[in-house]
């Protein structure tokens, strides 16, 4: 059967429009045994109700949240996660994380007050990341799309002023605030496009750009980005956003819709077709995972200082790539050229993006480490041992 409260993603077997849900996930990759496992997931950690220190993760089993998670946790800093686990996969990653460290986990939906408030005793410190993720979801269900990302971040920032001492939080917010940035012409360069004003091409799109929200996604996530700055600036709560760019790295499940680097590296080592919209000569500047964390923590040592300003995060020039072009290291990579297929452009997207970081390196003396070839041959191998590629040739075997 189905369950229609979108608050209690974890119960029921299936939305109404027939998406897996959790229940179901664990259940048919893992029987009834997983679903026995599954109920200890969300044991309280006794020792953590005691602490005033206690850092909370929100989406903290999703791509990013795990790798923030687990580098926490190997700092010695008690964590606590909130996650609906609506996203094919974080079940995966909370097993992951489950099986190396001690942490606390809530499974709640950050659309119910009544389940994030208590969530929130003995936090010094939120990293708000979960989120409704795709332009393309924003478009077919806009209200659902308002209420995770913009009411649920105003939940958030609502629990964290009602603290006797509010968190501080650090928002990761998205280049969508800065619109399809249809003004900067552009001209094509082999097999990308690049702006015609050369400083924008030496250093990417600064935060003094005007903010354009295009699509429902671009209004809740800007929306929410101006929240948190404004929380910050009237409301007692310290707070910064990060505008992030195309992060990518271990633990990511990409689909057509997000996680584009990741889609591209599954489909590849499946064997099955590519989907490019628009001609594949579009720019993103690419950002490894790691890097992200980095940024994150540094940004959260110097919050006091930071507080209510908005930091732009990525790859930065040195790291911009066309989608053909990625495209091709995963043909070096896999020693096949995976099959391509052209459809039109999608509302909103860019056909260049490149993140202007001085300001967040000037901040924090922060800047990327690790270079597109590097990233890209990391994430292939870290994909080709997990459970999406491994199932599926598994599958294969026994339908030869």
């Amino acid at each position: 059967g189905f369950h229609k409260d979108p608050r209690d993603y974890h119960f029921g077997l299936k939305t109404e429009t027939g998406e897996q849900k959790l229940l179901y996930r664990i259940w048919e990759s893992g029987g009834l045994e997983s679903v026995r496992r599954s109920r200890d997931w969300a044991h309280p950690v006794g020792w953590l109700s005691a602490r005033d220190d206690v850092v909370l993760v929100t989406g903290g089993a999703g791509f990013i949240g795990t790798n923030l998670v687990d580098r926490l946790i190997r700092e010695g800093r008690p964590v606590r996660v909130i996650d609906n686990l609506s996203r094919p996969g974080v079940e995966k990653n909370l097993e992951w994380l489950r099986s190396l460290h001690t942490f606390e986990f809530v499974p709640a939906d950050l659309r119910n007050v009544f389940a994030l408030e208590p969530a929130f005793d003995g936090v010094s410190q939120v990293f708000h990341l979960a989120a409704q993720v795709a332009v393309t979801t924003s478009l077919q269900d806009p209200l659902r799309d308002f209420n995770i990302n913009l009411r649920g971040t105003f939940n958030v920032l609502e629990a964290a002023r009602r603290q006797p001492n509010p968190p501080a939080v650090i928002f990761a917010s998205t280049n969508k605030v800065y619109g399809g940035l249809p003004d900067i012409p552009l001209e094509l360069a082999g097999d990308s496009y690049q702006p015609v004003d050369t400083e924008i091409r030496a250093y990417g799109i600064a935060e003094t750009r005007n903010l354009d929200f295009h699509s429902p996604y671009g209004c809740s996530k800007g929306g929410a980005d101006q929240y948190v700055i404004d929380y910050a600036r009237c409301m007692g709560v310290p707070a910064a956003v990060l505008r992030l760019s195309c992060v990518y790295g271990p633990h990511q499940f990409g689909t057509e819709d997000q996680g584009w680097v990741a889609h591209f590296l599954i489909r590849a080592l499946k064997g099955e077709p590519i989907t490019i919209y628009g001609d594949g000569k579009q720019v993103r500047d690419i950002l490894f995972v790691e890097d992200l964390v980095e940024a994150f923590l540094k940004v959260e040592r110097h919050i006091a200082r930071l507080s209510a300003q908005a930091f732009n995060v990525g790859g930065g020039p040195a790291n911009t790539v066309s989608l053909l072009q990625v495209l091709e290291l995963i043909d070096r990579l896999t020693g096949r050229p995976p099959e391509i297929r052209f459809a039109d452009w999608r509302p909103g997207d860019q056909r260049y993006y490149c993140s202007d970081t001085r300001k967040l390196g000037q901040a924090v003396d922060w800047a990327p480490q690790v270079g597109v070839a590097g990233g890209i041959a990391r994430l292939h191998d870290w994909l080709s041992n997990s459970y999406v590629v491994a199932r599926h040739h598994a599958e294969q075997r026994l339908a030869l």
